[in-house]
């Protein structure tokens, strides 16, 4: 199921897959990343956080955090855990984004993908995101995608 982000609950699994599944992707720094886990609890309040899990009560499996900019939903982060994936919960938890967005006007949907993350450019492919540019200093890919 797909739900809304109960801090108390899920921030302590959040972090988790922020430093599991993300992190290691990242072309940042030490400090950067120091700078990044700082504020991540005000990243976080800022935005919507869906989750997955197996049901209602048990913990997150994975999460999706975005913002909405106008009629553009910014994808900040998905991550969801090795066990979990390749089981369509990423496929659920973006759909989910993209129509909570949809619902509030949104058109289009960007999303920041790491060089050398092969995985998650086909993910979004896959979704239907187009890759616009490369991004050299951030060694990032920027996709997008129309609704």
């Amino acid at each position: 199921m797909i739900r809304y982000r109960r801090p108390k609950q899920d921030d302590t699994v959040i972090r988790k897959l922020i430093e599991t599944q993300l992190v290691p992707l990242s072309h940042l720094g030490n400090d950067q990343l120091d700078h990044i886990r700082q504020e991540m609890p005000q990243r976080l309040r800022s935005g919507v956080t869906l989750v997955a899990s197996k049901n209602y009560e048990e913990d997150p499996i994975g999460f999706v955090h975005c913002m909405l900019h106008g009629d553009l939903l910014y994808i900040d982060m998905l991550a969801v855990a090795p066990e979990a994936q390749r089981k369509k919960w990423g496929n659920m938890l973006m759909f989910q984004a993209e129509r909570f967005a949809a619902s509030r006007g949104c058109k289009r949907s960007k999303v920041m993908v790491d060089s050398g993350n092969n995985k998650g450019l086909s993910f979004y492919q896959k979704l239907g995101y187009a890759n616009l540019r490369y991004h050299a200093l951030n060694q990032c890919y920027e996709l997008e995608k129309h609704f």
